[in-house]
């Protein structure tokens, strides 16, 4: 080729060729460039750039991996900040609103309230149950052993979250089907416990997960482990094994047995459906599969396993229908003030109350089987019952209707009814303040006032009686004379507020003598105690001694409404005397016969019915029997009628309402006879 047409590129290739290689003789075009060509082969890898065959292959062998191993550089570079910016951003997103923990676990809770009866058995717990906080080396050791076997076998070996305990559950789960295993470690319960709310959901497990690490970074195992037990939830408003062992079995955690702690330590996994209180039969079975657990681990025998689950016991339950007198003591139902106002600033509150527990199981039995057999042939559906100590106004026995669960409302000390000749008592204290005494005549024929005329039902004139008489055959016509013997209405009123009665609702009118007025059980009943002791007020009561600090300081006890007048003689002993003899002779022979007690017992009380059998009254007292807590005699009010003030099939006071009164004592004194000896417990159970 001439060398006008050569290409540009050959004329820079020769003219860059050094002028050796220009000199040399060229024995032909192709073996010129098959020569080149093995030069190039057969040369240095960096021989001259003007060699197109070999040259060209050398610098494709020796340099194109550089720019590959460049590119995964850069996008591992890429990919890892890139990956930690979204990381960040998960974080973030995560954890935007975690609580604060040094803020959660100083976090407050509502106070919690254990009510105690008399004797200290359980009566009604309210609030944050908490109990005692407890070291770990003050617990058995089989109640963390047994916690740690079921919920976390590697809580000594993780640090936080276990990643060979969730791929265990999630083996486990994969080939069960369903979620059978979870994999949550103690550490991430105990977060979930302070700081999050119970939703299920990938964020608030990654919260979880976050929170655990922050507290396996703060607390020692031991301390992870002693705040868990002392915190954790376990149903029935208890927290804490110190609160669920008291609640459940009576005692602390500190002397819980082997199967009480493998109970405490299976609750956590569902501790409403497993609750001892509302499912017995589940928590036991729940507690022999932790026991079973803790064989398999080696912690103990098999053989010891069974006979720690055949022994396992439950406390018995509170009563059943004396969450009326719990409500009232609280400040609920008719109770007055609250305990937040009769204690400021106490924090939980242990009280030891008033309450009988065995006359409490008399009342509740008698009341229930009234109601459920004649009760129900008469229509019958209601009935309420109030027992207190005359010397003092503590209250020992109250039921505020037939079922506390169907109906919280206490009859006993917010409904306001009619006492009917219930009342008369009154009306004859007052003559006797005036210079009546009971063998006094006292006309029984009919009597008109204006164009209202008392009648006598079956009371047949006998023209005169005596005053004790009247009272004890409930004369309608009688007990209006008696009235005005008194001084008429006005003075009837003033004794009735003096012995503590709620006076708005009284008529101020002649009719006021047959009880047309309108009061509580547990009020009537109180001013029957002031007849009982002396003549002196009482005002009703159910808080003996009080402590805070879940049970370690004693608090005093303020009575509520116990202000002026409050143990005062309301009324002159002899005048006091006078009246519970005529009161003696209304059991004796009069309308309150059915009241009795076997024996040559002493009973004294009175008998009402309000218009067409809407209200039987039966109100009485009688010598404590045998009572360890009584200072005086025992009061006992009695009401039975209808919620719709519906008329009962001829009920009276003399007839279901005494009976029931004869029932409950009779009941009560077998009680006390199969329990001497028994001694009480302490405040904290």
């Amino acid at each position: 080729m001439p060398p006008s047409r050569r290409p540009a590129a050959s004329r820079r290739t020769a003219a860059a060729a050094p002028a050796s290689a220009r000199a040399r003789p060229a024995k032909g075009s192709g073996g010129g460039r098959a020569r080149s060509g093995g030069e190039a082969a057969a040369g240095p890898p960096t021989g001259g750039p003007g060699t197109r065959g070999g040259g060209g292959t050398g610098k494709s062998s020796g340099r194109r991996p550089r720019p590959l191993l460049l590119r995964l550089l850069r996008w591992a570079i890429l990919l890892t900040v890139w990956g930690g910016v979204a990381l960040g951003c998960a974080l973030l997103w995560f954890a935007y609103d975690l609580p604060r923990p040094e803020a959660a676990l100083a976090a407050t809770r509502q106070p919690s309230v254990t009510l105690l009866a008399a004797d200290g058995r359980l009566l009604a717990t309210s609030g944050d149950l908490y109990g005692e906080p407890l070291r770990l080396h003050e617990m058995p050791p089989h109640l963390p052993a047994a916690l740690i076997a079921v919920e976390d076998r590697r809580f000594r070996e993780h640090f936080g979250v276990d990643l060979i305990g969730l791929a265990r559950a999630a083996w486990v789960n994969l080939t069960a089907g369903r979620v059978a295993q979870g994999g949550s470690t103690i550490t991430q319960q105990l977060a979930k416990n302070l700081f999050l709310t119970p939703e299920r959901s990938l964020r608030r497990k990654v919260q979880e997960a976050l929170l655990a690490l922050w507290l396996e970074r703060r607390f020692t195992k031991d301390e992870l482990l002693e705040i868990y037990l002392n915190r954790v939830y376990l149903g029935a408003g208890a927290y804490g094994v110190d609160a669920a062992a008291r609640l459940f079995f009576g005692v602390s955690a500190r002397r819980v047995t082997l199967g009480q702690a493998a109970l405490l330590a299976g609750l956590p996994k569902a501790p409403s459906r497993l609750n001892p209180r509302a499912a017995p039969e589940a928590a036991i079975r729940r507690a022999m599969e932790v026991l079973e657990t803790m064989a398999e681990q080696g912690l103990i025998s098999r053989a010891r396993a069974a006979a720690e689950g055949e022994r396992l016991r439950l406390a018995p339950a509170p009563s059943r229908d004396a969450g009326w007198f719990a409500d009232w003591v609280q400040g609920f139902g008719g109770g007055g003030e609250s305990l937040a106002e009769r204690f400021p600033g106490a924090g939980d509150l242990v009280l030891r109350t008033t309450l009988d527990s065995r006359l409490q199981a008399a009342v509740e039995s008698r009341l229930e089987a009234l109601l459920a057999g004649p009760g129900a042939r008469a229509r019958v559906s209601q009935g309420a019952v109030v027992a207190l100590d005359a010397a003092t106004g503590a209250v020992r026995a109250m039921a505020g209707g037939r079922d506390y669960r169907a109906s919280p409302f206490n009859r006993a000390t917010q409904a306001r009814r009619q006492p009917g000749s219930a009342f008369k008592p009154i009306v004859f204290l007052a003559a006797i303040e005036q210079g009546m005494r009971p063998e006094d005549p006292v006309a029984d024929a009919p009597l008109r006032l204006g164009r209202w005329s008392p009648g006598n039902g079956e009371w047949r004139a006998r023209g005169e009686i005596s005053a004790e008489e009247a009272l004890a055959h409930s004369v309608n016509t009688a007990a209006v004379r008696v009235l005005q013997r008194a001084g008429g209405p006005r003075r009837v009123v003033e004794l009735a507020e003096r012995l503590g009665l709620d006076v708005d609702r009284f008529p101020r009118d002649a009719s006021l003598a047959l009880g047309t007025g309108e009061v509580t059980l547990l009020d009537l009943a109180a001013a029957y105690a002031a007849i009982a002791n002396g003549g002196r007020r009482v005002v009703p009561h159910g808080i003996a001694a009080a402590f805070g600090a879940g049970g370690r300081r004693a608090l005093p006890v303020p009575r509520p409404g116990g202000g002026p007048g409050a143990g005062r003689p309301a009324v002159a002993a002899e005048h006091a005397a006078a009246l519970r003899r005529m009161l003696e002779a209304v059991v004796r022979y009069g309308t309150g016969r059915a009241a009795a007690l076997p024996g040559g017992r002493v009973v004294a009380g009175k008998t009402g019915t309000s218009q067409d059998h809407r209200d039987a009254w039966f109100l009485g007292f009688v010598a404590a029997p045998g009572g360890a807590n009584a200072s005086g005699p025992l009061v006992l009010g009695i009401w039975l009628g209808n919620d719709d003030a519906s008329p009962m099939d001829g009920v009276s006071g003399g007839t279901l309402a005494a009976r029931l009164f004869r029932d409950i004592l009779e009941a009560y004194g077998r009680a006390q006879g199969a329990g001497a000896g028994m001694p009480e417990r302490s405040p904290r159970g």
